[in-house]
Formats: C-alpha cells, structure tokens, sequence
C-alpha cells in the first residue's frame, strides 16, 4: 500500500507540481488549499507526511503544525514545511517548531521525493516503534500461566472503575476467589499438575463471568473478578455461577504427565476416580457505591468476607457485609 501524503498549498499550481512528482514515484496524494482545510483533511485521512506552505491563508503552516502538535492522532506525522524563503534563521525556526524537514521553492522533483521518502521511513518506524510497545504493554499485563490479566491491569481498572462510581453514584463489586486446598495438590501431584488445576480454574472463572466483568490472577491460586454496574445480589449470582463451575472441574492427571506439559483436560461429571483431581473454592464478595467505591476498601472487605467462606466449611459464597 503506498504512502499517502497531503499537500497543504494555496497555489493551485504548486500543488499539480507536486502531485504530478509524487504520484509518479508511488505516492497518494490529497490536497488542501488553505490552513483550515489541511487540518479537516489530516483528521479525516490520516496521511503519513504532510507538505506544508508556511504562507496560506486562514492558518498558516505555523499555526496548522501547532493543531497537529496538539492532537494525539495526529502529532507523529512528519511535517515537511515549504518554503520560499531561503533564509537560515527561517529553517531554524521551521524545525525549531517541530517540522520534520523543509523544501524551499522551487524545487527540485530528486530533492522533493527524497525528502518525503526520508518522512515517510521516519513515520513508519514510528508505527512500529508504538505497534511493539502496545504489545509489551499488553504482555506486561497478562499472566503468562493462566492468560488472565494480572494485578497491575485489574489495579489500574479498579482504580478508574471505582472512579466513577465515585462520580456518578454506580455500583460496583469485586470478588476474591481462593482455591481451598490448593498446596495439597501440587504436594501430592506436583506442579504440572497444579499448573494445569489453575489453566482449568482460570478458563471456568471467565467462561462464567459476564462480557463485561474483569478477571486477574491476583497471585498464587487466588483469582479477582471486578464486576461493574452490579450490587450485592448481582454479583453474588455471579460468584455463584464460578463456585458452582469450579466444583464441576475434573483434571486429568494421567494425561498432564503423558503430554510433558502442563496442559490440562477439564471434564465435567460426578464421579472423581483415581487420576483426576477436583478442587473447590472459596469466594468473598464486595459490593459498594458512590463515596463508598474504594479499590483497597472494596478488596479489604471482600477479603475477609473469603476468610469467612473457609471458616464456614469452604466451598462457600459470602457476602461482605
């Protein structure tokens, strides 16, 4: 796919010259013919280089580069300004207000395309560059075991999502999810097993959340469902449904060994012979509105409301009062 550049120009004849040279060697072309509409035509088609008169009606260059400058979608996009002054201090000014390069006129079509091909490597690199770094953003949220997000992502929604309860007077719950006995399995079985006992919690934690409802590996065999927009009797009903899920769960321990892995089969049923193991837990449920919606409140009550779950014989829902 080429390159698509836009030429900011108020001569009708500078831009034909310009248009011609580029399309020749490959480029997509758009035109604006004042300040104004560079910046209509920019927000809409998203080019990768913008040619840019310095001297243009409505708004000039300057003026169009500081729009651009302060718009997040747009403040990459390497400005190449043009120019018909050849005064030094005007180039220093051009660049020292963030243009990527300039062109005086007239100009030669060598010089014209190698400096936009030059913007148009540097923009490229740059949408690599942020490709890459959301994808490690996204890795340094996820639990590399269960696929879950981990606890810095369900911090950080938590935080915005507590936020606005705040603000807008909305219910918001959380719930603690601990597996009851969880050290006899990997004691007894060892760690690929009990690997594969949190892949299979995991899976039946989200499959019977809502679409809406957050869920992390907080750390160890301890799991946090964020459910937002739902009060007591909503977000017990969804504890329930995980509690419920979980003490379906059969792994196959025969078949984790024989794979070499810590893949895991889950199956459902009521019988639990030699060769499979079955877990239970325990979940503690917070629900809380308004000035009331505090991340480390919310956790703290729905904590303790789990110590009660395990007092009460495990395998329990409770309800944080």
């Amino acid at each position: 796919m080429s390159a698509l550049v836009l030429v900011a120009e108020d001569s009708a004849t500078v831009r034909a010259a310009l248009r011609m040279h580029l399309e020749a060697h490959g480029y997509s072309v758009v035109e604006a013919e004042d300040g104004e509409e560079a910046l209509a035509v920019a927000g809409r088609e998203r080019p990768d280089v913008i040619l840019l008169d310095v001297e243009m009606p409505v708004l000039d260059g300057h003026a169009v580069l500081g729009a651009l400058q302060e718009n997040s979608e747009l403040c990459d996009v390497p400005v190449v300004f043009l120019t018909g002054r050849r005064d030094a201090d005007d180039m220093v000014a051009c660049l020292g207000a963030g243009a990527h390069d300039y062109l005086v006129k007239p100009f030669e079509a060598a010089e014209l395309v190698a400096r936009v091909s030059a913007a148009v490597r540097v923009k490229h690199l740059q949408d690599e560059l942020r490709r890459r770094n959301e994808e490690l953003d996204l890795v340094s949220r996820i639990d590399s075991l269960t696929r879950l997000w981990n606890r810095r992502h369900l911090e950080e929604r938590l935080d915005a999502l507590c936020s606005g309860a705040r603000r807008h007077g909305f219910e918001v719950s959380v719930l603690v999810i601990d597996l009851d006995h969880f050290k006899r399995v990997n004691d007894s079985h060892g760690h690929a097993v009990g690997d594969a006992v949190l892949r299979a919690v995991a899976s039946c934690v989200f499959g019977h959340m809502r679409a809406e409802d957050v869920a992390s590996r907080w750390g160890g065999e301890e799991f946090v469902v964020m459910v937002p927009f739902t009060g007591p009797a909503g977000s017990v009903a969804v504890g329930e449904r995980i509690r419920a899920g979980i003490e379906t769960l059969r792994i196959d321990v025969s078949e984790v060994v024989a794979s070499g892995s810590a893949a895991a089969s889950a199956l459902t049923g009521s019988a639990c012979p030699a060769g499979e193991v079955r877990v239970t837990a325990s979940i503690g449920v917070c629900a809380a509105a308004g000035g009331e919606a505090v991340p480390a409140a919310l956790l703290a009550a729905a904590d303790r409301a789990l110590y009660e779950a395990k007092a009460a014989g495990r395998n329990h829902v409770v309800l944080a009062h």
